[in-house]
């Protein structure tokens, strides 16, 4: 794909987000800022079971406000995450979000790519009872 796709799609993704709302009785929940340029994500997850039992991410929806880089970021990182094990998600990293977004990402735009990662995997650990020590920026 080139940029100017990648950049309608990241366009598309910001004008209509998929998997915006919020779940009611989420198993995980988690919200954070970006406090350098106002962005805001609140992420709700629905754990389940695959056929082997593993826990997995069965349904996903975030609510915020944020830049068009942040939302379509959020908005594709939950199209993606629908059925990894809560393990793939903790294995996820900054890189998989840059190449998920297709297009170089500006020093000053690399938290609001992020922060939907962010809040995803802080969900999940809080979900495990666990702190999420690594640092996702």
């Amino acid at each position: 794909m080139s940029d100017a796709m990648y950049r309608d799609q990241i366009l598309d993704h910001y004008k209509h987000p998929h998997n915006q709302g919020h779940l009611d009785k989420p198993d995980a929940r988690f919200s954070d800022n970006n406090p350098l340029c106002g962005d805001e994500i609140e992420v709700f997850l629905k754990i389940g079971k695959d056929a082997k039992g593993k826990a997995i991410i069965a349904d996903v929806k975030f609510k915020g406000q944020g830049c068009a880089i942040s939302t379509a970021s959020a908005s594709m990182l939950t199209d993606e995450i629908k059925g990894l094990t809560l393990d793939q998600i903790k294995a996820l990293t900054r890189d998989d979000v840059f190449k998920m977004l297709g297009v170089p990402i500006s020093p000053a735009r690399v938290k609001c790519a992020l922060l939907s990662l962010k809040a995803i995997k802080a969900a999940v650990y809080a979900y495990l009872g666990q702190k999420l020590n690594e640092k996702v920026e």
